[in-house]
């Protein structure tokens, strides 16, 4: 009975956002198999949190991969080779306090602390009209926030790829 109730659990994530073909809902770990929709809600915020991070870090890639660089940075080397402390310049040093200091306030901050979230991901804090978000119909933003974790999803996997 207990394959049968850990089935019948999954199968009520099953029609979540992001279970769609071929995997359908895909939990090989079991992580969810309770079926608790306050720990799915929680994995699903890292989700998309981790895949809007993982598509600014393949962007930024990308682009130093490219050859542009800022004025001041042209002699830091491309990719995860810019990570070397050594050949970052010294003023670009005196800047990593506050890099480090703007990615802990939205580490605070880019989270539902106004408790008005509509669904896991949505960080407005209370901020409605202005984006058009709210014109949209309920149908058109499904597909919006499947597009958004299924781009995130490959941006994860873009960058694991990237890493060397």
């Amino acid at each position: 009975t207990s394959v049968r109730t850990s089935v019948a659990l999954q199968a009520d994530l099953s029609g979540e956002l992001g279970a769609q073909a071929p995997l359908g809902y895909f939990n090989p770990l079991g992580i969810c198999a309770d079926g608790d929709n306050a720990s799915f809600d929680r994995l699903r915020d890292m989700e998309i949190k981790h895949g809007r991070v993982a598509m600014l870090a393949v962007v930024g890639y990308l682009t130093t991969e490219a050859g542009f660089r800022l004025p001041g940075m042209e002699g830091v080397g491309s990719g995860f080779d810019a990570l070397d402390m050594s050949s970052l310049p010294m003023e670009v040093r005196g800047t990593l306090p506050f890099m480090l200091g703007c990615i802990g306030f939205l580490e605070l901050f880019m989270r539902d602390v106004a408790g008005t979230s509509e669904f896991p991901g949505d960080f407005r804090n209370g901020l409605r009209g202005g984006f058009g978000w709210d014109d949209y119909s309920d149908d058109t933003k499904m597909k919006k926030r499947a597009i958004e974790l299924n781009n995130g999803r490959a941006a994860q996997m873009g960058i694991l790829a990237l890493v060397r």
